[in-house]
């Protein structure tokens, strides 16, 4: 089923707004009628709308005992018919794991907002990080895929929401929102549409809802209420649902498949955005807030004579390492700053070839300033 456009459901036009209420109208506008969570710093904010907003508009809103019980109220809610999500932190994240790996293996679409914050463990609740980069992909066994999206300002708080759920219900897996606590808590205008594009899950009565002929294939996914007889493990299955834990082959084109509907269609589902990247010498990789300071510092390069630019990844998950390959011929080097101890920047250096690359690294419970990278670059002429 394609995308088509419907009337946002939020209040167009342009507002004030921070980046957690945004993405909280992003749920609402991309049809999330589910909210089960439990209220953590820094992302509070988001609950504290949904509680507000999403019966007025027919959901169901659920405050839930803690993270574990937040997830699987949305596992089961999603089964319903109902697209459904969650918002967290760090910690969060870390209970969530084995539910999100049984939405993985069930090919459940969930949303999860993750308003980073640093840590680890509890860390500091109120002060900003980026350390759940390889959490949202990894921190569950097996394995599996995920989308992540990572916003750098309050419109694409919304955007982003919306772009998640739909890749979500598309794709049959759980998505992430990975923002940090400095774009959650962060006010600024925001240019609300008159229409967004949504995508409402494939369903084709009587379809096998786990298999298909296609080595990457996505299924067809009924409710519960639909009238098909619907099973949902987490044990092996086969296309019906039925478990079926012997056979290593049997298991072993089932993973398989569910990592590839992912890998086979990253061209479609990763994006980026290039700031003079055409005669860069110097590349900055940057994401999230992070890429606010390094646009600035890539322009102050610029007006020092530096050659300087910034590929900014608006996808995290999958990894787009192709991307980071093509960038890296031709360039002298890659800086890549991040609020945590350098998580993408080992994926860099994994498909930068024989390009240097330079990470820096901070985790103070502050973002990087625009002076901190441009004297890294200054560092690398």
């Amino acid at each position: 089923m394609p995308l088509s456009t419907v009337n946002n459901p939020v209040q167009a036009g342009r507002r004030y707004l921070s980046g957690n209420d945004a993405a909280a109208e992003g749920a609402i506008a991309a049809g999330c009628r589910f909210y089960g969570g439990y209220p953590i710093t820094p992302s509070s904010e988001i609950m504290e709308y949904m509680s507000r907003e999403l019966e007025a508009r027919g959901g169901a809103f659920l405050q839930m005992e803690d993270e574990i019980a937040s997830i699987s109220s949305v596992v089961g809610a999603s089964w319903t018919g109902a697209k459904a999500m969650t918002a967290t932190s760090g910690p969060g994240v870390s209970l969530m794991q084995e539910c999100l790996g049984y939405a993985a293996f069930t090919e459940t679409p969930v949303v999860v907002v993750d308003v980073q914050r640093a840590g680890p463990c509890t860390g500091q609740a109120t002060k900003v990080g980026a350390g759940d980069i390889m959490a949202v992909k990894w921190g569950s066994h097996g394995d599996y895929q995920v989308v992540a999206l990572s916003p750098w300002s309050v419109q694409e708080m919304f955007s982003l929401t919306v772009e998640a759920f739909n890749l979500s219900e598309r794709l049959r897996v759980p998505a992430f929102l990975l923002a940090e606590e400095a774009t959650g808590h962060l006010r600024e205008r925001v240019d609300m549409p008159e229409t967004v594009e949504v995508y409402n899950r494939d369903y084709v009565p009587g379809e096998p809802p786990f298999g298909t002929d296609d080595p990457a294939g996505i299924p067809s996914m009924p409710s519960f209420g639909d009238g098909e007889k619907l099973m949902v493990t987490g044990s092996t299955h086969d296309r019906f649902g039925f478990r079926k834990t012997e056979g290593p082959a049997f298991h072993d084109a089932l993973v398989r498949r569910l990592s590839n509907k992912v890998l086979s269609r990253k061209n479609e589902i990763c994006r980026h955005e290039g700031y003079h990247l055409d005669d860069a010498e110097l590349v900055v990789v940057a994401y999230g807030f992070t890429a606010r300071s390094a646009l600035s510092a890539v322009r102050a390069a610029r007006q020092a004579g530096i050659k300087a630019g910034l590929l900014r990844l608006i996808t995290i998950w999958p990894f787009d390492n192709e991307l980071i390959s093509r960038v890296a011929g031709g360039i002298k080097g890659f800086l890549v700053p991040e609020m945590n101890l350098g998580q993408v920047d080992g994926l860099v250096r994994a498909y930068a070839g024989s390009t240097p690359v330079r990470s820096l690294t901070q985790v103070n419970g502050s973002t990087i300033s625009p002076a901190s990278i441009l004297a890294a670059l200054k560092e690398m002429c």
